[in-house]
């Protein structure tokens, strides 16, 4: 563990905040990661956190996606896909109960064990982990956490009788099938979440849900491990579930994690089953209660592996724990195909060395994806390994064939379904660093066929399980169940009216495009107006800080609420990158090593978006270490005698950006000045301190920018002797103007 890490465990029951408390303790920290249970949940955190700090400063790191920017403070991955060998301040682990899982819960165990961040580390969780977590790492001290909303159970309920806002809960994918088609015929359609469903469909199916196009989302137990939907009511249809071996009997533990759903913040919730299948009277007071068997066993597997023969990694792969708290994985997807291909007389020939074995052993932990029999998944990752370690590389050709066959968006749900699966396994194979030439490309590519498979999956889902028009006809219904002098009846009458206008050239694909696109598709203008493509999307407005801009996007009326309010997170992200971007000179490295008074320059600088008055820092300054001065130097900072400035922030398109920044957040901005203008003129009774933040200093009649303020001092207090002409020029400013100028700056006349 390193030095000085405080560990904290945060136990407690669904909806008390532990993950938001981790994600707003995270950025209080220069570094931070944290690890969640689904790629979907990750997504979901990952978008929370760009759109406070932008994506430029945000890592994605799943088994199939790697969102890294180039020097990224914060990191969100799934607990598989941790880089936990990276150092960071601050990391944390989130549904840490999932140690006890019979398949996955060696990761979570040795995240437990092992994984810690440099000054503070939190693993969130179920009350029922306090014992284990207290045996197996004694330093940590324990936090509670209270749910902020009443879970009542509310007994059985008919389908058709079920309260609005609820969600059926069921475990296979025949039987959410089955019962969103009933609600279909009975209620009009439902939205479907699965956890084989892309994170692209399960958020069009979850936006429709969230917008109020359906009542009811049907769900697996997907929906337990934190994705935050505004569910009032969890009905079970089904209390057993195929675990990958045997169909079980769902424990106490698990159906309260899923009934917790129910109810957000301080919005109670309600729970319940689907008639005729029936609760016990003793297990629904258990989830009322929160009162849950604790756990006493962890599941582990043996991390430090040996690769020196293939024996030797089943060997020690197979070892067993010594603490009385851990029992071994009994069986793994990983291991299993390790034991088949080592029997392959070609994969034996091939692993003769520890970075063959190492590499047998990457390939092994390539997901089953399509969750075919294991002869059949062990098959291609032996075509897999065989190439890598006889060519160095896979064979382009052959990849290509492997998943052109994938790229076909017609055919029913189970159809769709599986050639996404099948796709998700090339996606993860070519974010392995050395596997194939050109992953980016390859990437791209098959994340295109999977957003296309993925929208005509959701698009097959919506013919299926939604009555055609039922958006429309239940704000139709709305708007006439409220009395006429409601004061929303008329709102409601008008956004159930049919409007006569012409067709917009937006669509559902044009906005799903636009979600996904890279930084580099947008732009921003001085007025603060976001476009993509160079048509114009959305408008920055004021946000609580200077530096944290808020977004409204501009029309697109039309699209589904769900997906509008996509379409402003992505813009929202885009906005807070704006400001990473800008401000990139004040946070790259280096600046962990100032002292005290130079971080508090250096936070100036950002504050101001980078120019300040040096005698507004002069106890700071007269603190400054010579290791201070050096790094700032290192980093562009020029620290003038009267300006405090970042020469790259004083760049056109630098200035473009501070303008956009200062625009919508002070109520009398400055106007924007014309690309490499070197001074502009101050308007009579208009204060110059808001030019600042464009990086110009007030010296009335001019405000003179930064670095040519700096300039002229030089040449007044020192040997040169500038004439006026020359003065003028400097600050590009009539001649007549440079006297004032000049004595305004408290030096000699020129």
């Amino acid at each position: 563990m390193p030095e000085g890490s405080v560990i904290t465990a945060a136990l407690g029951p669904t909806n008390t905040g532990k993950t938001h408390r981790a994600i707003e303790r995270l950025l209080t920290y220069d570094t931070g990661m944290i690890g969640l249970p689904l790629r979907l949940l990750a997504r979901e955190v990952y978008d929370k956190i760009s759109m406070r700090v932008g994506e430029a400063r945000v890592a994605l790191v799943t088994g199939e996606e790697r969102r890294v920017p180039r020097r990224p403070d914060y990191w969100v991955c799934t607990v598989e896909a941790m880089p936990v060998q990276r150092e960071v301040d601050f990391l944390a682990v989130d549904e840490i109960q999932l140690a006890a899982h019979p398949q996955r819960g060696h990761v979570f165990t040795d995240r437990l064990l092992h994984a810690r961040g440099r000054r503070e580390t939190w693993f969130l969780g179920a009350e029922t982990m306090r014992r284990a977590i207290g045996a197996l790492v004694p330093t940590a001290r324990f936090a509670e956490a209270q749910r902020y909303s009443k879970l009542s159970f509310t007994g059985v309920e008919k389908l058709t009788r079920l309260p609005g806002r609820s969600a059926v809960v069921a475990f296979s994918a025949d039987q959410v099938y089955e019962i969103a088609e009933r609600l279909k015929a009975q209620r009009g359609g439902a939205a479907v979440v699965l956890g084989s469903l892309s994170p692209r469909t399960r958020n069009a199916q979850v936006a429709m849900f969230q917008a109020g196009e359906v009542d009811t989302l049907v769900a697996t137990d997907a929906i337990g491990m934190g994705l935050n939907l505004q569910v009032n009511h969890v009905a079970f249809a089904a209390l057993r579930k195929f675990d990958g071996r045997d169909v079980r009997r769902l424990d106490v533990a698990e159906l309260g994690q899923i009934a917790g759903r129910a109810g957000r913040y301080q919005v109670d919730g309600t729970f319940g089953t689907v008639a005729p299948l029936e609760l016990p009277g003793d297990v629904a007071e258990d989830i009322q209660a929160h009162r849950f068997p604790r756990i006493d066993r962890l599941v582990w597997r043996n991390s430090s592996l040996d690769f020196t023969s293939p024996a030797a990694l089943l060997a020690s792969l197979r070892q067993r724990p010594r603490s009385p708290w851990l029992v071994p994985l009994r069986e793994a997807e990983d291991v299993d195909t390790l034991a088949l291909l080592i029997e392959q007389e070609r994969v034996r020939a091939l692993a003769r060395g520890a970075t063959e074995v190492e590499l047998l052993w990457e390939v092994c932990s390539i997901p089953d994806f399509r969750k075919l029999l294991l002869e059949d998944h062990a098959s291609l990752l032996g075509e897999i390994f065989v190439q890598l370690a006889s060519r160095g590389e896979l064979d382009q050709a052959w990849v290509g064939a492997q998943v052109d066959a994938l790229d076909d968006p017609l055919g029913d749900i189970d159809g769709l379904t599986a050639r996404i699966a099948a796709i998700r396994t090339w996606t993860y194979v070519s974010h392995r660093e050395g596997w194939i030439r050109n992953p980016l490309g390859w990437q791209e590519r098959t994340h295109q066929i999977e957003e296309r498979l993925s929208d005509a999956l959701h698009e097959a889902l919506v013919r299926r399980f939604v009555e055609k028009g039922q958006g429309p006809a239940r704000r139709k219904k709305r708007a006439e169940a409220l009395a006429p002098h409601h004061p929303f009846a008329r709102l409601a009458a008008l956004s159930s009216a049919p409007l006569d206008l012409p067709p917009l050239p937006d669509t559902n694909e044009w906005a799903e495009e636009l979600i996904e696109a890279s930084h580099l598709r947008f732009s921003l203008d001085p007025r603060g107006r976001i476009s993509f493509d160079q048509r114009e999307v959305g408008q920055l407005v004021r946000g609580a800080r200077l530096l944290l801009p808020d977004v409204k996007v501009h029309g697109h009326d039309h699209l589904p609420g769900g997906l509008r309010l996509r379409m402003q997170r992505r813009l929202l992200a885009f906005a807070r990158d704006e400001v990473s971007v800008l401000l990139d000179p004040l946070r790259g490295p280096g600046f962990e090593r100032l002292s005290v008074p130079a971080e508090g320059i250096r936070l100036a600088l950002e504050q101001s978006l980078g120019t300040t008055l040096s005698r507004r820092h002069e106890a700071a300054l007269r603190a400054l270490t010579p290791q201070d001065r050096a790094l700032f130097r290192e980093m562009g900072v020029v620290l003038g005698r009267r300006v405090l400035h970042v020469p790259s922030l004083l760049a056109p398109e630098a200035i473009v950006r501070r303008g956009a920044l200062a625009r919508v957040f002070l109520d009398s901005p400055p106007p924007q000045p014309p690309p490499g203008a070197l001074s502009l003129a101050l308007p009579e009774r208009v204060p110059g301190e808001p030019y600042l933040l464009l990086g110009y200093v007030p010296y009335s009649p001019r405000a003179v920018r930064a670095d040519v303020v700096e300039r002229v001092l030089r040449a007044l207090q020192g040997r040169e002797d500038p004439g006026v002409d020359e003065l003028a020029q400097w600050m590009g400013c009539d001649a007549a103007d440079v006297p004032w100028v000049v004595d305004a700056m408290g030096v000699r006349g020129a």
